[in-house]
C-alpha cells in the first residue's frame, strides 16, 4: 500500500509540474503576444484606444447627424464621435423640431443636434462611449439622449464642467438614467 501511495504522489507531482508549465507557458505566449501588438502599433503610429474603439465600433456604423448649419458645439460633438472611431455624414438643416418630431425625440430629452445609427436615436451631447456601449449591447430602446447643453460634454467643452446624466428613452418616452457624469 505504501508503495502505491508513493507512486500516487510522483503522478499528482508530475502533473502539478505539467499543469504549471503549461500555465507558464500561455502567460508568455500571452505577454509576448502583448508586445508583438504593441510593436505593430507603434510602427504603424497608433495607440491602444484606437485599437480599443476599433474593437467596439468596427467602422460599419454610419453616424447620421442632424445639426443646424450654425450650430458650433454640434461641429465639436461630430469630431467626437470621430475622434471616437465613427464615421459621420452630418446633414445640415434649419428645421431640426421636424428632425427631433420624425425620430421621436420627447420634449423633455432635446438639444441642438440629433443623430441616428443602427436605427437608434441619439440627441444631444452623448459621448461617444455611451453610444457604442448602445450598440455593443443591443438594447431595446429607441435611444440615447443628454437633454439641454451641459457644460463639459463632450462638444461643450469649457472653463466650466457641470455634471450631467445620459438617458435612455422608448419609444413612449419613458427614459432612465444610463450614466452619470
Amino acid at each position: 500500500m505504501a508503495q502505491s501511495q508513493k507512486q500516487s504522489n510522483k503522478t499528482t507531482m508530475a502533473n502539478s509540474k505539467s499543469k504549471s508549465k503549461t500555465l507558464l507557458f500561455l502567460a508568455l505566449a500571452g505577454i509576448t503576444g502583448i508586445a508583438i501588438a504593441a510593436t505593430a502599433l507603434n510602427s504603424q503610429d497608433k495607440d491602444l484606444s484606437t485599437v480599443a474603439n476599433s474593437a467596439v465600433n468596427t467602422g460599419s456604423e454610419v453616424i447620421t447627424v442632424y445639426k443646424s448649419p450654425t450650430c458650433g458645439c454640434c461641429k465639436k460633438w461630430i469630431t467626437h464621435l470621430e475622434d471616437n472611431g465613427f464615421k459621420v455624414k452630418a446633414i445640415d438643416s434649419n428645421d431640426m423640431a421636424s428632425i427631433k418630431d420624425q425620430q421621436g425625440v420627447p420634449m423633455g430629452a432635446r438639444s441642438c443636434h440629433t443623430a441616428v445609427v443602427n436605427d437608434y436615436v441619439i440627441e444631444g451631447h452623448v459621448p461617444a462611449q455611451d453610444i457604442k456601449n448602445l450598440l455593443k449591447e443591443k438594447r431595446a430602446v429607441a435611444g440615447l439622449a443628454v437633454p439641454g447643453m451641459p457644460m463639459g460634454s463632450p462638444g461643450m467643452e469649457g472653463s466650466r464642467v457641470d455634471k450631467y446624466m445620459v438617458y435612455e428613452f422608448d419609444k413612449t418616452g419613458h427614459a432612465k438614467i444610463v450614466s452619470k457624469y
